[in-house]
């Protein structure tokens, strides 16, 4: 699975892209985005995704739906 971080509420704070182990976390053209090919939503490196731990905005990054 991969997480998405949702655009209408990203305020380009930037906590989330230095603690990605993945470094699935870049800056886009109007918020930052993740890499669905890379993102692992942090299995086998930590119990919870941490760039929504870290995120200050409730429901801002979610599971990406198939």
């Amino acid at each position: 699975m991969s997480l998405y971080i949702v655009a209408e509420e990203c305020i380009s704070c930037g906590d989330c892209k230095p603690v990605c182990p993945t470094d699935s976390i870049k800056e886009g053209a109007v918020v930052f985005e993740i890499n669905k090919k890379t993102c692992t939503e942090c299995n086998g490196d930590f119990d919870v995704p941490q760039c929504v731990k870290v995120c200050p905005i409730d429901n801002c990054i979610l599971p990406l739906v198939a």
